[in-house]
């Protein structure tokens, strides 16, 4: 998906439809992307690479919140410690 036109809405639709069954596969076996894969070789040929970007980013954003609301903030210096 090397081509900059905006996706359309079918395609778009596909791309979040694939994203939504990986991030469900990943919260479903803790983060275990080899259980994934299949799922994520879906997400990635559904989706333009710099969404597939941003949707990585964007998880790894909403786990570190929901981790701050379920532990509370750790110290980036604490956190090494442990």
């Amino acid at each position: 998906a090397a081509r900059m036109a905006a996706p359309t809405r079918e395609e778009r639709t596909a791309c979040w439809g694939a994203r939504d069954e990986f991030w469900q596969c990943l919260d479903s076996h803790g983060d275990d992307t080899a259980k994934c894969e299949k799922l994520r070789r879906a997400f990635e040929s559904r989706c333009p690479q710099q969404w597939v970007k941003h949707f990585d980013k964007r998880r790894d954003f909403l786990k570190y919140k929901k981790k701050l609301e379920t532990e509370g903030y750790i110290p980036p210096e604490a956190a090494g410690k442990s």
